[in-house]
Parts: C-alpha cells; sequence; structure tokens
C-alpha cells in the first residue's frame, strides 16, 4: 500500500491532522450563515442538511436525507424548505463573503450559465418543454441559471434564479399553485444574469470581470449594463454577431476570415488534467466605447481550426493573455455544475414550489462552497505544488469527509487510498505534459 514508505506516512499523517479540522470547518461555516436562520432549531434542521447534501447517499431528497440524520420523518426538512423563517437575500450574502474569503480575491471572475433538471410532469415550478444544455435538446426540464465565483485558487457557484418561461408568467393561476411571489415577472435568462452580478456587486464581492456564453454575449442590454458599472466582459457572440467598423458594418466570421496570419498568437487558456489549452488568438478593436475599450478575441483550434468568438470590453487597454484567462476561466462553471450535483445534490430535490426550489439549491450551493473552500486551503499549504501528488480536489475531500468519520473506519486504508489515487494522477498528469510538449512546436 502506498502509504508504507516514509515519506508517504508522512503525507498520511499531515492529510490526516488536515482532515481532523474538516467537520469543524463545516461547523464554522454553518455558524456563519446562522443569523439568516431565525431559531435555533431552523439552525439546527439546517446544518443538518448541509451535512446531510454533502454525505455519499445514492438519491438526496427530504426523505433519505432525514433518515441519513436520524429523523423520523422528513417534515422537518420540509419545513425548512417550504416554510420556516430564512432570510434568503442574507443567506446570499453570507456565501458571497464565505466564497470571497476563502478562494480569495485576486483575478476574481464572475461567470454565468444555466444548467437543466429533466423533470416529468408539468406542475413543478418552471417545468415545460425547453431546450437545455444537459441533455443537448428541447426536453421537459427546469432551468435555472447561476453566478459563479472562480479564482485562481477554486470556484465556487454563489447564485440563482429560476428561470420561468412565458407559459407560466401568462398563468397567474399556475404561479400561485408553485408558490410564485407576485412580484416575478417574466425575464429573460440575461436580465437574471444582470440581476445576480448586480446583487454581488452590491453585497461587495470583488470581481472585476464577467464571463459568459453566447446566450449572454449577444445580449446588448447586458453589456451595457456591465459597461455603465466599468465591469469588464469576455462573452462569447455566434458567428453572425454584426460589428460596427469604421468602414462599416460586418460579422465576427467574416473578420476571422480577413486576418493575416501573423495577427494569430498562440496562448494558453489554463492548465488542464491532460496540459495546457492551448489555442490560436487574435484580437480585433471594435466599435468606439466613450467610457473604455471594446474588443472581437476570435480563438482558432490548432488543430481543427475551429474558431470560437467573444465580444470584449474593459475600462482600460489590458493585454491579450489577460482576456485570453478571463475567456478560460468561463470553463470552470461547468465543473461547477458536474461537483454541485455529483457531490451536494444541486439537482436531486424532489420539490415543486417556488420557495422550496430556491432554498433547496441554495443550501446545496453553501455544502459545495464549503468542500471547494477546503480544497483551496490545502492547495495553498501546497506551494511550490508536488509532482509527486494531485492537489486535494472536491472530490477528494468530500470522500475523505465521509470516509474518515464514518463508524468503524480504518484510517490507514482510508489514507492510502487517496494517496494512491493522487499519485497515480499525478503520473498520468506528468505524461500528458510531457506529451504535449514533445509534440507543441
Amino acid at each position: 500500500m502506498v502509504v508504507k514508505t516514509t515519506k508517504n506516512l508522512a503525507v498520511a499523517a499531515e492529510l490526516s491532522v488536515a482532515a481532523q479540522r474538516w467537520p469543524h470547518r463545516l461547523n464554522e461555516m454553518i455558524h456563519t450563515v446562522s443569523p439568516s436562520l431565525a431559531r435555533p432549531e431552523t439552525r439546527h434542521t439546517a446544518g443538518e442538511l448541509i451535512r446531510g447534501l454533502l454525505a455519499p447517499l445514492v438519491r438526496k431528497n427530504c426523505w433519505s436525507l432525514a433518515e441519513h440524520a436520524g429523523h423520523p420523518s422528513p417534515y422537518r426538512f420540509q419545513h425548512l424548505l417550504a416554510r420556516a423563517s430564512v432570510d434568503e437575500e442574507g443567506l446570499i450574502a453570507d456565501l458571497h463573503t464565505y466564497a470571497c474569503t476563502h478562494l480569495g480575491e485576486q483575478d476574481a471572475v464572475l461567470v454565468v450559465d444555466e444548467t437543466g433538471d429533466l423533470k416529468k410532469g408539468t406542475t413543478t415550478v418552471g417545468v415545460q418543454r425547453q431546450y437545455t444544455g444537459t441533455a443537448g435538446r428541447i426536453e421537459n426540464a427546469q432551468v435555472a441559471v447561476y453566478l459563479a465565483y472562480a479564482t485562481g485558487a477554486g470556484h465556487a457557484l454563489i447564485d440563482h434564479r429560476l428561470y420561468l418561461p412565458r407559459a407560466w408568467t401568462e398563468d397567474p393561476q399556475r404561479l400561485h399553485s408553485a408558490g410564485v411571489p407576485d412580484h416575478v415577472d417574466f425575464a429573460t435568462k440575461p436580465a437574471l444574469a444582470q440581476q445576480m452580478i448586480t446583487a454581488a456587486r452590491t453585497n461587495g464581492t470583488p470581481a472585476a470581470w464577467v464571463a459568459a456564453d453566447e446566450v449572454y454575449g449577444q445580449n446588448p442590454p447586458l453589456r451595457q449594463a456591465l459597461e455603465q458599472q466599468r465591469i469588464g466582459y469576455v462573452m462569447a457572440v455566434p458567428r453572425t454577431e454584426r460589428i460596427l467598423l469604421p468602414r462599416g458594418p460586418a460579422t465576427v466570421g467574416e473578420l476571422a476570415v480577413l486576418l493575416p496570419r501573423q495577427a494569430w498568437q498562440k496562448r494558453s487558456a489554463g492548465s488542464g488534467a491532460k496540459g495546457q489549452r492551448f489555442y490560436e488568438w487574435a484580437l480585433i478593436e471594435a466599435e468606439p466605447c466613450p467610457d473604455g475599450r471594446r474588443w472581437v478575441l476570435i480563438r482558432r483550434n490548432r488543430t481543427s481550426g475551429e474558431l470560437a468568438f467573444y465580444r470584449c470590453y474593459a475600462s482600460q487597454v489590458v493585454p491579450l493573455h489577460r482576456l485570453v484567462a478571463v475567456a478560460g476561466r468561463r470553463w470552470v462553471v461547468e465543473e461547477g455544475f458536474q461537483q454541485g450535483k455529483g457531490l451536494a445534490g444541486l439537482d436531486e430535490h424532489q420539490v415543486r414550489t417556488w420557495t422550496s426550489w430556491h432554498r433547496w439549491s441554495l443550501f446545496s450551493m453553501l455544502a459545495y462552497a464549503f468542500v471547494a473552500a477546503m480544497a483551496a486551503a490545502e492547495g495553498r499549504k501546497q506551494t511550490p505544488p508536488s509532482s509527486a501528488l494531485v492537489a486535494l480536489t472536491c472530490n477528494e475531500i468530500a470522500h475523505l469527509l465521509n470516509a474518515l468519520f464514518a463508524a468503524e473506519t480504518d484510517t490507514e486504508h482510508v489514507l492510502g487510498w487517496s494517496l494512491f489515487r493522487r499519485s497515480h494522477q499525478a503520473i498520468a498528469r506528468q505524461c500528458h505534459y510531457r506529451r504535449q510538449a514533445i509534440r507543441e512546436p
């Protein structure tokens, strides 16, 4: 077993000491958000819910979580989600503060994206046949827009808005049955994104950049709102997006064809498990801006030649590599969705109403933010990065948190397997990076 060497025994001992702190750190996080939960029993139930969301259960809903917590019925969790006195805006503000505190504020980027959950029936709030990237097609689904906070240390989901299609907002009886507040009207996904970005800025969340995909990049009101707040952005647009140039309008696809060879520069959009994500990039000055600079950023795949296009803005001149880094940061939201669903049950709610959906998603984001914060803390300890072990990931921390504190745990066995996984992942990473270095000109 890996832990039998002297070096690995020392690493395992250090990891064991760090892991012993995690339950205490979880309690600290729950205590941090307690002021937004009115009653002591509400705070206690919320803590049990967050701990349960991180448990390795096959399904995570009020029934399974209540059984895991030792409750005689699911009613306490159901009451918390539907009727208990909870300051949801306060919880969101606490989540923002927690993410900024533990993930850091340097080079922070707010990333907007949506995800869908496939559903049956038509009575669950927001559900109808609509396109969702989760399935890659039109399905009966519930779609929500999320805001992620991303730094070099890690990332977490920090806000959410449920998208209500017009078929819902034009049916008062349906809204009433799902418990949708009277003040909620139809809002497009870019409008929901703008609400969350404004709320983040109001809560003091430090982020000079916003990244998003085409749904948001081709929306002029969202871009205008960001420019008015002097927030830089790098947002994808389709190749048919029209840009006003001194010589007249042109699509971004036409601009790419006219670029000379020397306009393209090789840059990495960030490191991945299989090496640096190298692409060729070109930057073009775009429409004039009274209070900043606008560009079109074009990315070209170095193998297939496939193109991607971005509208960019900054309040001052920034180098190409900075825009490329922001564009690359957008991909972390996909990992956030995957881990939020896999680790914290983000998509496993079995609730039908507006309030219950928002509270479930919020507690799930809090649970995921905790493992992201612990991963960031452990990553900062490993400086410089070790070539023998990959850094502790959110998945590994969640696994250890449950395995090490289960009844009758063989600690040496659990830590041994953790080191085995991380050492072999490190070997695979080294091989990928070495292979990439040989291939790259």
